[in-house]
């Protein structure tokens, strides 16, 4: 590695007698004296400036660059001093993921990360620094679940910046990190009774969205994106093929969850209620782009719009406006004091009516993977480890099974 360095405060020079000496520069007694300069691996100049009496440290600095380049762990200091905020917010516009999956990523980064670790610079990241900022975020975020999704998206930018040569190792990963540990609740799903108060509770013209929830398993993005012309009232089933999400900022269509199309069994009780809705607000035809806002254009022909008719319903606004006054009125959540907001209650959205169908569908004996099927889970495994302690107790079928044999061996 080329090195030197260089003392700015004197300066080689040829008397008139031919012999070198040192005489003092113009920035004699002013600034930084020692410049250790040297040739990075990029073939460009890097240099690190000292202050007078510290040209030891200098040295020590270069010594140090040295043996990072021959260990394979060198970092270029300009990197090093790149901040969180300016490498995250890079890593996130150059995400090649679908842009709909982008957008909750861009949320848990930029609304939960970079507000407190935005301004360090990634080179001098330790794991007490993660640390302090877990303890922040438990104070604000206090489900541990949503906490460990944050968590995992902001590992993945260090781990992105480890992999770009900005730091040595993702400080995430260090054993005195914990991650935030899973949801270990026990999904508690709502009583029929509950979930009809809820529903008698909404708006007449969104109280169908409750059958489609509680009765189909249908998602909210589900629900607002499912078109008139995919409800078999003729055959039995509902397909759904169409979820309205935000992407950038602006509604579009898209294809389920991980692109998971499927076929719902359709009730008789829930298909006179979608009738019943059709017949009071006809469907309305809502034209958005497909996947993202420069997508092409596609119509299809709602079940729910907004107020006014004449949009696609935005979940934020559905959710501010009309399902939290549902849940203070139906006894949920209570009533939030005049100029407040309504309480966060992440398990009484509208994924609490999955919950419900799923526990009517076991009650019912429905095996799991057919329930895998309806709610469009990829693996039944997941399934059964959200929903196995809803299953109905098999200990007295299987004492039957057993009386059954011995009885008829008239064992004594």
């Amino acid at each position: 590695m080329a090195s030197h360095i260089q003392d700015r405060w004197f300066k080689s020079a040829t008397n008139t007698d031919g012999k070198t000496i040192r005489e003092r520069t113009d920035r004699h007694g002013t600034g930084l004296r020692y410049r250790a300069r040297y040739i990075g691996p990029d073939g460009t100049e890097k240099a690190q400036s000292f202050p007078d009496g510290q040209k030891r440290l200098a040295e020590q600095w270069l010594t140090k660059i040295k043996a990072d380049m021959d260990s394979s762990r060198y970092i270029d200091p300009k990197a090093g001093r790149t901040t969180f905020r300016e490498y995250a917010e890079k890593w996130l516009n150059s995400q090649t993921t679908d842009r709909t999956t982008r957008e909750p990523v861009k949320v848990q980064i930029r609304r939960h990360a970079i507000p407190y670790l935005g301004s360090r610079p990634l080179g001098s990241f330790k794991p007490e620094h993660i640390r302090d900022w877990l303890a922040e975020l438990e104070r604000a975020v206090p489900a541990s679940s949503y906490r460990r999704v944050i968590f995992a998206s902001v590992s993945a930018v260090f781990t992105a910046a480890m992999e770009d040569d900005h730091l040595h190792r993702n400080p995430c990963k260090a054993t005195t990190v914990r991650a935030p540990g899973p949801n270990n609740r026990r999904v508690v799903p709502w009583t029929a009774e509950r979930t009809f108060a809820v529903r008698a509770a909404l708006p007449e013209r969104y109280r169908a969205t409750i059958d489609l929830g509680g009765g189909c398993g249908l998602r909210q993005g589900e629900i607002f994106g499912l078109p008139v012309d995919e409800i078999g009232f003729d055959t039995g089933w509902l397909h759904v093929g169409y979820q309205v999400k935000v992407s950038d900022g602006k509604l579009v269509y898209s294809p389920p969850k991980r692109n998971k199309e499927r076929d719902v069994p359709l009730a008789d009780s829930v298909a006179l209620a979608l009738k019943e809705h059709i017949e009071a607000h006809p469907p309305v035809a809502v034209t958005l782009p497909w996947l993202r806002p420069d997508g092409p254009l596609v119509t299809k022909r709602l079940l729910f719009v907004r107020p006014a008719g004449d949009g696609a319903v935005r979940r934020t606004d559905f959710n501010t406006r009309f399902w939290k006054p549902a849940l203070v009125a139906a006894g949920v959540i209570p009533d939030p004091k005049p100029g407040d907001r309504h309480q966060a209650a992440r398990e009484h959205g509208m994924h609490a009516l999955r919950h419900f169908y799923a526990s009517v569908l076991l009650d019912a004996g429905e095996n799991v993977k057919a329930l895998s099927t309806y709610l469009g889970h990829t693996d039944p495994g997941f399934t059964l480890r959200v929903y196995t302690h809803l299953m109905p107790a098999s200990d007295g079928r299987s004492r039957q099974a057993v009386d059954s044999i011995y009885s008829s061996r008239c064992v004594r």
